[in-house]
């Protein structure tokens, strides 16, 4: 099992949404995180005045799978998500050591 973390844009998360209920994913987390990569941040005015902001607003997207859907979500997620800008995000993959329904007390893939 694996977990799949992917930082992307905010307006592009109805779309990323719609692609990965296309490849099967049945559930997702959603967090609205900031942050900063290559672009580091930008500058911005405010009733005439300059400041700098340093942390942009991303989505991070949080999806537990099995081994064999990692590639297929990762390739939803790139496909979907790129403008073909800076600052389009990263994609986590890390492994799962274990999983449990809460309500059932299902464990593992079952609990997926």
């Amino acid at each position: 099992m694996k977990l799949v973390s992917a930082i992307i844009k905010p307006f592009k998360l109805d779309d990323v949404r719609e692609a990965l209920s296309d490849v099967g994913v049945n559930g997702i987390t959603i967090t609205e995180v900031k942050g900063f990569g290559r672009q580091k941040g930008h500058t911005e005015m405010y009733r005439g005045a300059e400041y700098v902001v340093d942390f942009l607003p991303k989505i991070k997207i949080d999806i537990a799978c099995t081994d064999d859907m990692v590639n297929e979500i990762v390739q939803a997620i790139m496909t979907v998500a790129n403008t073909g800008k800076i600052g389009d995000g990263k994609i986590f993959i890390t492994p799962l050591e274990q999983v449990i329904r809460i309500r059932t007390g299902e464990t593992d893939e079952n609990a997926l």
